[in-house]
Order: structure tokens, then sequence, then C-alpha cells
């Protein structure tokens, strides 16, 4: 277990908003399939996914002008691995200036359109209303991952391609800390999934998803409320995730502030 989040003051919730996912996507890439690069204050990772904020860059310091060569080199390196775009991401501290002027004239985009969210675990609003029939697993065995896995990309929309690739990517990580998966069911049949990983001293919930047919039950609330609770009960203090428009509502009900935007440069191949 890393060192738990005590301090749950805004600028630290924003902080571990961010740190959270950075330290999942650098846990990923150092798993088989992936591949994971440091240097001078810039890690670059890749893990197979073809998802923007899954292939990236992050940046921990400003950019000067002999960091030209390094993005051509990062645009190079991803183009050869045909992912589609990848991102820039800007740790906490550093901000749209301090790579803009180096980045844009290459083509790169500019995006703060999701928020950031958090939530401090002894005051979530746990009262949360279910359909009669409904229930919810730890994923523990080889077989409930894949029907997580077939709900989670069915939920999501994405395509087929995506079911082997995060069947992978979540077999690696294995059945419990620091990543732990959990899928609902309704009269035994799987409608929504859910994930936490626990880094940057947060419990991070991410890959929160309901099948269509499901939604509007309380389901993707629950869902992402008993991890959180689990958490609570291994002694986290705070959770935290990032947000869809779909979710947004959803997630401010179950006690989470929304504290700051991702912020990152991205740049289509």
């Amino acid at each position: 277990m890393d060192d738990i989040l005590t301090d749950l003051s805004t600028p630290s919730l924003q902080r571990a908003i961010k740190e959270n996912l950075f330290e999942f996507c650098r846990a990923a890439a150092q798993l088989p399939h992936g591949e994971l690069e440091e240097a001078d204050s810039l890690s670059r990772w890749y893990f197979g996914v073809p998802y923007p904020w899954f292939n990236a860059v992050l940046a921990r310091r400003a950019g000067n002008d002999g960091d030209r060569l390094r993005v051509q080199t990062a645009i190079e390196y991803f183009r050869s691995k045909q992912i589609g775009p990848f991102v820039w991401w800007l740790a906490p501290g550093i901000v749209r200036a301090d790579w803009e002027s180096i980045l844009a004239p290459l083509g790169f985009g500019y995006s703060d359109d999701t928020p950031g969210l958090a939530a401090d675990l002894s005051a979530l609003n746990e009262n949360i209303q279910t359909p009669s029939g409904f229930q919810m697993l730890i994923v523990d065995n080889e077989d409930i991952l894949k029907t997580w896995v077939a709900t989670f990309v069915k939920g999501y929309g994405l395509p087929a391609v995506f079911y082997e690739i995060v069947y992978q990517l979540v077999l690696n990580f294995g059945f419990d800390q620091p990543s732990r998966n959990y899928v609902g069911l309704l009269d035994g049949n799987p409608v929504a999934t859910s994930n936490v990983f626990f880094g940057a001293g947060v419990a991070g919930i991410q890959m929160v998803a309901t099948l269509p047919e499901a939604r509007g039950q309380g389901i993707g609330a629950a869902i992402t409320l008993q991890p959180l609770l689990d958490a609570r009960k291994l002694g986290y203090r705070a959770g935290i995730l990032q947000s869809s428009d779909m979710g947004l509502s959803v997630y401010k009900r179950l006690g989470f502030k929304h504290l700051c935007q991702m912020e990152n440069f991205y740049l289509s191949l």
C-alpha cells in the first residue's frame, strides 16, 4: 500500500487527481506489452490501448528550446506504434504557457475539458437505491474477468478490438492491489463495471460503465460507491476520478467535488 494521503486540502486533492492517473499509466506501461521511458523529468508511456491518455508524455518541468528534438522524437515514436492521437500531459505545477510555444507550432492542440473530482471518503452519500436483484462482485478470477471486460467494452461502446487489449491489461495487473475491478449483475446478468487504482495515496475510480438498458436505476452510482467503501476500510481517506459529462451529476450526488480540469496537449497522427 502506498502512503495514504491525509491532507485533504483542495491543493493536495487537485494534485492527487492527476498523480493517481499518472501512476496508473506508469504502472500499466511496465506490464508486459507496455513501454516506459523516463529521462530529464519527462516520462513517456505506451501500453497498447488505442486511447490518447494511455499513450503519452508527462512533463514535470517547463519546456525549453532543447526540447523541440525531444518532441519530434516522441512524435516519431508514437507514429511507429500506429495508435492514433497521443497526449502531452502537464504535471501539477506546470502550466499551459510552459509548453505551448514548443508544441503548438508542431500541430498540437490543447484540451482542458475533462473535470477532475475528489471526495472525502468519510462524507460519502451512501443512500443509493438500486433495483431488486442487483449485486456486485469483485473480479478475482479469469472467468469473472472475461465477463467484466465484455461488459466494459459493450458499456463504453468500444470496438471489439478493445476486448483482448483490455483483457490482457487487467489480467497483467492482477486481482488485488494496486488495481481492483468490480462487476455489477442484475438478475444474474452483467450490466456494469468499475475499477479502483490505489496510487498517489488515494483511491482512483475509473472504467465505470453501465449497459444502456440498465441506466437510470442507480447502478452506475452503486458500482462507483462500492470500491470507495472498500478503500475506506483499507484506511484510504480520499477518492478521485476524472469524469465524463454523463457521469458528472452522478458523482456529485455521491459526494465528489469538482476541483480541477485535466490539462494536456494532444496531437493526431
